[in-house]
């Protein structure tokens, strides 16, 4: 088993992979103390079965250079295979700037093929590759060295047997000429707004059901102070303050240090210094919002007038189509987005591209009651009204 603790090593193993048409790339990482990720191993592995086509990438070897595999992802040549490439890609663009491409992602892929709902690498594995996986590492601290024989074996095994099942699901996808399908679901992954949490927008992943705007436009600042403060000193938001304490400083609007000692939820280190500070004057800018400026939450799904029958009849239509092509249902429409287009909306995704030729276009149809719905055996079927 060969572990890369070179920048030499590893530029010879990536003018390798170069004469190669895939490369599949897993990373073990750890974020339980940090904002961003911590790289710890990166496994790799091109089409072969010499020692030297499987390898160990030690990101943490003392004066080791990444730039050798920023380049191997940058080459429009070699195709860069992950399972579930979201954590990954995102500890690639942030630390390299890079975003692999062309990029090849089989948990989209094995949806696109049937294999069901965000369908785990070990259930692939075990399916395509008729083998068993040993994950009793799953849970270790990758930041540790020296690593042992059984950390790097079972690391990489998700590089190894990806091989085996990047070939089969390429393979399948071709044959069903289903190449667009995929490409659609990776435009997400490929864009570098998908990895970068704006601290202005940090608010609008904090829970809350209060819809006041002056309670909104504390939230707003207070989430936008914990993500820069977060973010500028690689700690996690929550070692900041939580949810909880956030929604309660919202509502209190404290305005002295001597406010802030008498929360029930702030943790004891954010009632002095710098957190105390940021907390004290995003309150005092929430306050100067004028009415044109307070944050609004997005309601309009609570207000719609669903159709129940309708509905029904969609989610019935979602599952013929989804045995009739072999695509997991969730892939093509959620529950929620069935709700929206029986309450009349149309700006939805399932209205474009390969979803509306696989659903969007009939369910519109459906909706205008030009089509209906019949049993041909074990099966539900379309009929024209």
């Amino acid at each position: 088993m060969i572990t890369i603790k070179t920048t030499e090593g590893l530029q010879a193993f990536c003018e390798r992979a170069k004469a190669h048409d895939y490369v599949t790339v897993d990373t073990e990482f750890l974020r339980e103390r940090t904002y961003y990720s911590k790289l710890c191993l990166v496994q790799l592995a091109v089409p072969g079965d010499a020692e030297e086509d499987a390898v160990l990438l030690d990101p943490l070897a003392k004066g080791i250079d990444l730039a050798p595999l920023y380049e191997l992802f940058r080459d429009q040549s070699v195709v860069k295979v992950f399972h579930a490439a979201r954590q990954d890609l995102e500890i690639f663009y942030i630390q390299g700037g890079v975003i692999p491409e062309p990029l090849f992602d089989t948990q989209i892929a094995a949806m696109v093929c049937g294999f069901g709902e965000q369908v785990g690498y070990e259930t692939l594995v075990r399916k395509i590759a008729k083998e068993g996986l040993d994950k009793t590492s799953r849970f270790t601290d990758w930041s540790h060295r020296p690593l042992s024989p059984a950390q790097e074996k079972y690391a990489l095994a998700d590089v190894t047997h990806l091989r085996v099942i990047y070939e089969y699901l390429r393979d399948e996808i071709k044959r069903e000429g289903r190449e667009k399908w995929v490409a659609e679901e990776l435009e997400i992954l490929l864009t570098p707004a998908t990895y970068v949490v704006e601290p202005d927008e940090a608010w609008m992943r904090v829970k809350t059901r209060t819809s006041s705007g002056k309670f909104l436009a504390s939230v707003k600042e207070l989430a936008a102070f914990r993500e820069f403060y977060a973010q500028s000193r690689d700690i996690p938001r929550n070692r900041v303050f939580k949810d909880d304490a956030l929604l309660e400083l919202a509502s209190t609007k404290p305005k002295t240090p001597q406010d802030l000692s008498r929360s029930r939820l702030l943790l004891r280190e954010a009632r002095k210094g710098e957190i105390a500070d940021g907390i004290l004057q995003a309150i005092e800018k929430s306050a100067a919002y004028t009415p044109e400026q307070m944050p609004k939450l997005d309601m309009s799904r609570d207000k719609l007038q669903v159709n129940p029958a309708l509905a029904d009849m969609l989610r019935v239509l979602l599952k013929a189509k989804s045995d009739e092509f072999n695509v997991a249902a969730k892939m093509i429409a959620s529950a929620a987005e069935l709700d929206m287009i029986a309450a009349g909306k149309r700006d939805l995704a399932m209205f474009k591209g390969w979803r509306a030729e696989v659903f969007g276009d009939d369910a519109l149809r459906l909706c205008k009651g030009e089509i209906g719905l019949a049993v041909k055996g074990q099966r539900v079927g379309v009929i024209p009204l």
